[in-house]
């Protein structure tokens, strides 16, 4: 059974940065895909950026030049450098392991989310403007 961990969200204002790690148990973020995803209130879960197992990243649309997905072999862990944010950042962040698949589909696909079969329980991002 693969465990993530999300950790690093708060409350910032517009124009300002946080770092989101997610810590995954065995060697599950050096092995396979990984990937973050957001949902704000009364909409749906949605792609917002991937790591492969070969350090390929991609990004949704909407992160894109703001958000950086990096990953440190060594901690098993995953993160998501954030900056500029926007109050439209707002949403639960969750973390996602697509095992045993070492490529990931892109994060702007519509079913992304069902591509991924291990999840955190989030941490929560709010920007103020």
């Amino acid at each position: 059974q693969v465990q993530l961990v999300e950790s690093g969200g708060g409350s910032v204002q517009a124009g300002g940065s946080l770092r989101l790690a997610c810590a995954a148990s065995k060697s599950t973020a050096a092995r396979y895909c990984m990937g973050w995803f957001r949902q704000a209130p009364g909409k749906e879960r949605e792609g917002v950026a991937t790591i492969d197992r070969y350090g390929t990243t991609d990004y949704a649309d909407s992160v894109k030049g703001r958000f950086t997905v990096s990953r440190d072999n060594a901690e098993n862990t995953v993160y998501l450098q954030m900056n500029s944010l926007k109050p439209d950042d707002t949403a639960m962040y969750y973390c996602a392991a697509r095992v045993p698949f070492a490529t990931c589909p892109s994060p702007r696909s519509l079913s992304a989310r069902s591509d991924y079969n291990f999840w955190g329980q989030g941490t929560q991002v709010t920007v103020s403007s």
